[in-house]
């Protein structure tokens, strides 16, 4: 649910599993074959699990970090691995990269500039993202939500940001 003053967008388990499905529609819509998930971790997990899933195709994994200070909240230095974790080898042929949204779009253009000067066995190379906020400085090939006010997104799964593993003993022991 969208605040009042467009701030803030609260997402439920629900709502953020439909978005996921909706953007698994677009892309096979689409009528593009791909051979491998890329997904962007730790934001593009969840995503690109249930569309290797739905697509059976197998899921790479490609690790990034910006949001890491005030328990997520805060952008600062676009840290970007420089390995991929995939069952099949080597990434190769075509690929669908998989976030969950395209923020400022810093981290998505990045990652692609890396993959094409990188990684000469991706033969062509496509983006899906959930969410893409006007600010963004990159446009993906698949995006569910366009955000105009640029909202913080408050996805159902953040309240781990800063639970530890003593307040889960707790909220357990209390029942």
């Amino acid at each position: 649910m969208l605040s009042e003053d467009g701030k803030h967008l609260h997402v439920t388990d629900d709502e953020y599993h439909a978005l996921i499905e909706r953007l698994a529609i677009q892309v096979y819509q689409s009528g593009w074959e791909f051979d491998t998930i890329l997904c962007l971790a730790r934001g593009g997990m969840r995503p690109g699990d249930i569309l290797s899933r739905v697509f059976d195709k197998p899921l790479a994994i490609m690790s990034t970090s910006s949001y890491r200070a005030e328990a997520g909240t805060v952008q600062g230095h676009l840290d970007i691995a420089h390995y991929i974790t995939t069952p099949k080898g080597q990434i190769a042929g075509r690929v669908l990269l998989v976030d969950d949204l395209a923020d400022s779009g810093h981290t998505l253009r990045a990652v692609i500039e890396q993959l094409r000067n990188n990684y000469a066995p991706i033969t062509e190379l496509r983006s899906a993202v959930i969410w893409t906020k006007a600010c963004s400085v990159f446009q993906p090939d698949y995006s569910v939500e366009f955000l105009p006010t640029n909202p913080w997104i408050h996805q159902p799964f953040e309240s781990y940001d800063s639970l530890r593993p003593q307040d889960l003993l707790a909220r357990q022991q209390q029942g």
